[in-house]
């Protein structure tokens, strides 16, 4: 990472604040954010890595902001099919990056909205069985790739959670994850001195955005909250297919 200037430290810091609001509210925002201010000052292939180790601390203000709705038994479950299949994704992450991922996994973000109304309409949601096999996909998919917590978003919308119970529930299994990259990084060298600085910039100056979201939350009705959700859903799927496509 090449040297970087006190101006550009405190442009991460800013970006950081308003993507950790924006996570409490929409269910994620730095790991899609965060790499767009990241990559021209630290380096793109450095992204994963700090993205990685600065959610623990992103997320671990979320779930002391939202603690009464996390939903641990969903989180347990998910967390841990999908902790070994994240320890091989982050083993491999400079091949899970492509365009070609990006484009399949945007696409699967826009159709799930639909898909899980329908589900609802039906009466159906994703059983224990469906709900580890997409924890086991999803472990592998975010252990090689910054911004695809909003598959986290998804799924646990698809199980039968609303609200501020998504953001607690996907904190906690986010966090399991978080350590789980970390430590491949740090064993595999991609971790330096200088990625451990720009992390903990990011984590501390996100970790406020949470509690500014919870007083943003408490004044949403049930139904709003999960039509934002839904928007951050489709709005995180087009982002990766234009990351793809441009």
């Amino acid at each position: 990472m090449e040297e970087v200037t006190v101006l550009q430290y405190a442009a991460v810091a800013l970006c950081a604040l308003l993507a950790g609001t924006i996570g409490g509210v929409a269910g994620y925002g730095t790991g899609l954010l965060m790499p767009l201010v990241l990559a021209p000052i630290a380096g793109p292939e450095a992204d994963v890595p700090i993205i990685g180790l600065s959610v623990l601390f992103t997320n671990a203000s979320c779930v002391l902001a939202f603690r009464n709705d996390v939903d641990l038994r969903r989180a347990v479950l998910i967390g841990g099919v999908a902790f070994p299949t994240c320890l091989l994704g982050a083993y491999g992450y400079t091949f899970l990056t492509g365009r070609g991922a990006a484009l399949v996994i945007g696409t699967f973000l826009v159709l799930m909205v639909p898909a899980r109304r329908l589900l609802k309409r039906l009466r159906t949601q994703l059983s224990e069985g469906s709900l580890a096999a997409a924890g086991a996909g999803y472990g592998l998919l975010v252990g090689g790739t910054a911004g695809s917590g909003v598959v986290l978003l998804s799924i646990l919308m698809a199980a039968g959670l609303n609200g501020r119970a998504v953001i607690a529930t996907d904190a906690v299994v986010s966090i399991v994850l978080g350590f789980a990259k970390t430590g491949v990084f740090q064993i595999f060298g991609a971790l330096p001195v200088s990625s451990w600085i720009m992390a903990l910039i990011v984590g501390l100056s996100a970790t406020p955005g949470a509690f500014i979201a919870k007083r943003l939350t408490e004044t949403l009705p049930v139904h709003i909250h999960n039509a934002i959700l839904d928007a951050a859903i489709i709005c995180g799927g087009v982002l990766l297919i234009a990351q793809a496509l441009f």
